[in-house]
């Protein structure tokens, strides 16, 4: 199941520099992470300070 990026996100960074894949990247108002391309490993999800990454059940 891919993940998606909450409101909560504070743009640190952390969840970019971490993900093995490479799909997280800097949108306008916070990180987003491309739906096609995220393996659904929880790794952004496990360093994120606000537990701003969750698992996108619309998906």
């Amino acid at each position: 199941m891919a993940y998606k990026i909450t409101e909560s996100c504070i743009s640190c960074g952390a969840c970019a520099a971490n993900c093995p894949v490479e799909c997280i990247k800097q949108g306008e108002e916070r990180f987003e992470i491309d739906q096609d391309a995220c393996i659904g490993c929880g790794t952004c999800a496990g360093v994120c300070p606000v537990d701003a990454p969750v698992e996108d059940e619309a998906e």
